[in-house]
């Protein structure tokens, strides 16, 4: 059952970052998830649960990933963190392109939705606390500030990139060129 119900919201994620808000109906869900019509209507009563499963499955999921980047990421000065959360952006803009799609979807869905800003803001706080020990850790006088820019910094790059996908993407000198002026000059070796 619970497998079934992570499939549904697998699926929605794909519909609404792949299709948009627009698109997300339960029978493109249960279209898109392989299940028989009204599935993901006996799951979520209404498209508002819909939305919810899907903010809390969303950063269930980005969870995982940011915690399994973080782990295997151990950047020992500030271009080798650079190239690092480059990947990561490509990573978000290449193979985890719908989920991005749906985060920013949900983002305006929390214009009108305040309820949803809570869910969504603590995903963000949760990357926010890993990207913080970074910055302190390369000398940062403003940790928290610093990520936050750089946050800011890679939702905008993300979004334009999903928006406006260019073949020839690459966010690595313009995060190198931040990451150096927040933290100081790279080290050198």
């Amino acid at each position: 059952m619970a497998r079934r119900r992570e499939q549904v919201l697998d699926a929605a994620v794909g519909v609404l970052g792949g299709e948009g808000a627009r698109r997300l109906t339960y029978q493109a869900v249960d279209a898109a998830a392989g299940v028989p019509s009204g599935t993901t209507s006996n799951y979520f009563r209404n498209r508002a649960a819909l939305i919810d499963g899907i903010v809390d499955h969303l950063q269930a999921r980005e969870r995982r990933d940011w915690e399994e980047f973080a782990r295997q990421a151990d950047p020992a000065d500030v271009p080798e963190l650079a190239d690092t959360v480059t990947r990561f952006l490509r990573y978000a803009t290449g193979p985890g392109r719908a989920r991005t799609a749906a985060r920013f979807a949900l983002y305006l869905e929390a214009s009108a939705r305040p309820e949803l800003r809570a869910p969504l803001t603590r995903g963000r706080q949760a990357v926010a606390g890993w990207g913080s020990e970074w910055m302190r850790r390369f000398g940062s006088p403003t940790p928290q500030r610093h990520c936050e820019l750089l946050l800011d910094y890679l939702d905008g790059v993300a979004f334009h990139q999903v928006a406006f996908p260019a073949a020839d993407f690459d966010p690595g000198p313009g995060v190198t060129e931040l990451l150096t002026r927040l933290l100081g000059a790279p080290a050198e070796l």
